[in-house]
């Protein structure tokens, strides 16, 4: 399965759901002088979720182009990290549904639409969050013993929407982590988290002790974490990161999305390729800001030419 082809079968999936499919913004955001790119999916809508304005439709997907440099040194020394990256997402910023639907919607979408085997996904959820892992223990194929709880499981921005979050992630093999049997999500490089569904629930109105299960109780009780009246819902899968795994690779850089950067159908690319090849950090960064700075230049908010998901908000047996 192509980039192109994962990337048209996602926003199908949410279009089928009654979603609307909005084009990407452009990569300079546009009325927001706090950033220079659009580091986030979500980050276009927020005059939804703050409820400055209203959003075309309450249920909505995205596959928006992103750039994000704080975690830069870390490109071509990891299987993953890279600045350029497309974000493909579903939204409610006002509570069209919650972790109800939205569990439901993404286990539909890798099980039966990227066919992932069960037996090598893995969930991890906070550890406050009972609601979500019922959820998931019917969710057809998930086992407790592939639910983890984990602390860092949290989103917020220290005010303001925020709330626990759920990771769908993938076994890469016993052989590739530290090769414990009981080896969990977070631990090693054995698991790859490629899915984020952050449930924003509550509004922050002061300060928390962190984000461990205590943590987060002891914010409720204390009034801190107020409960939202309509919590919502904003997911986020890179688009390189499933479609190194669809595509059996074993890191970003070797998909097809990175092939028009250094290709084997242009010999001047070969040439660069081959230099790089003995240095495989340096093959891969060069890869990796390349394809940033040759998409960053793009103002235009689009899908990409010929993948345009048909029939935009298709109203089908919506969850």
């Amino acid at each position: 399965m192509t980039g192109n082809e994962i990337r048209t079968r996602f926003l199908e999936h949410f279009a089928s759901r009654e979603h609307l499919v909005l084009p990407s913004a452009p990569l300079v955001p546009q009325g927001d002088p706090s950033t220079l790119f659009i580091s986030a999916g979500m980050q276009p809508l927020k005059p939804y979720y703050l409820g400055l304005s209203q959003p075309p439709a309450p249920r909505l997907a995205t596959c928006q182009k992103c750039l994000r440099t704080g975690d830069i040194d870390e490109v071509g020394k990891t299987d993953r990290h890279h600045t350029f990256f497309e974000m493909l997402g579903n939204f409610t910023p006002t509570g069209a549904y919650f972790k109800e639907t939205a569990i439901p919607l993404a286990w539909e979408l890798v099980t039966q639409r990227f066919h992932m085997p069960v037996e090598r996904l893995r969930v991890t959820i906070h550890p406050t969050d009972d609601q979500a892992h019922d959820i998931w223990m019917q969710q057809t194929g998930m086992t407790a013993d592939h639910i983890t709880r984990l602390e860092d499981n949290w989103w917020g921005l220290g005010e303001g929407p925020c709330g626990p979050d759920s990771e769908i992630w993938w076994d890469r093999g016993r052989e590739v982590g530290c090769g414990q049997e009981d080896c969990v999500p977070d631990h090693c490089d054995r698991f790859t988290e490629f899915w984020n569904l952050v449930f924003p629930q509550y509004d922050q109105r002061g300060p928390i002790e962190g984000t461990s299960g205590d943590a987060v109780k002891r914010g409720v009780a204390s009034g801190a974490l107020v409960p939202l009246e309509h919590p919502a819902i904003d997911t986020g899968m890179g688009l390189e990161r499933i479609s190194y795994i669809l595509q059996g690779k074993t890191n970003v850089f070797d998909t097809d999305l990175f092939e028009p950067i250094i290709g084997p159908s242009h010999a001047p690319r070969r040439a660069v390729g081959d230099a790089l090849r003995c240095r495989p950090a340096r093959r891969r960064c060069s890869r990796c800001h390349g394809r940033a700075i040759s998409r960053s230049d793009s103002q235009e908010g689009d899908h990409p030419r010929g993948h345009r998901p048909r029939g935009g908000a298709i109203p089908a047996h919506a969850q």
